[in-house]
């Protein structure tokens, strides 16, 4: 038995249609390859984009809050510096007086030039996210959650809090 000759013969005979559709099927695939490519490619340049934007914001932000621990330190200093004018008596010392008194107005300056400002109290509403109500005082004609008095000073860096200004209160 000769299993040769018992073969039948391996030769594909394919008409021209049936190559043209293996052809088309082929180029279908190869476009929606390039398809999925080309949506892939945008989805990174994208996000790449995205992250060279936050990284461009993040920078500016440490740059603009940069010195943010700084200047907490300096709060300090100048809390000092108000305390000493209140603890000098009325009469006498005037010198020492106006030499705090211009170390003072100097550091606020300074503060200024930093974007640093005192958050105002005066008559305010309660703002929780700038005021720590300390006290609750009874507030005549005045109010309720009106601040009555400032404990503290607080202070902003820009439109960030440094320290919530410490206060009284009006109770309701």
């Amino acid at each position: 038995m000769n299993d040769m000759n018992d073969a039948p013969d391996a030769v594909h005979d394919e008409t021209p249609e049936a190559t043209e559709i293996n052809y088309a099927e082929e180029l279908a695939g190869r476009d929606k390859d390039i398809a999925d490519l080309k949506d892939r490619l945008l989805r990174q340049a994208a996000e790449t984009e995205n992250t060279r934007r936050r990284l461009e914001r993040d920078k500016a932000d440490t740059a603009a809050y940069a010195m943010t621990g700084f200047a907490r330190d300096l709060l300090a200093v100048a809390d000092n510096l108000r305390r000493a004018v209140a603890a000098l008596p009325a009469e006498g010392f005037d010198g020492v007086r106006a030499g705090i008194e211009a170390t003072e107005r100097e550091l606020t300056a300074i503060f200024g030039r930093h974007g640093i400002t005192r958050i105002e109290t005066d008559g305010q509403k309660l703002d929780p996210n700038r005021h720590q109500a300390m006290l609750e005082v009874d507030g005549e004609g005045v109010e309720p959650g009106t601040i009555v008095a400032e404990l503290q000073a607080g202070y902003v860096i820009k439109d960030r809090l440094l320290r919530p200004a410490l206060v009284s209160v009006a109770k309701a």
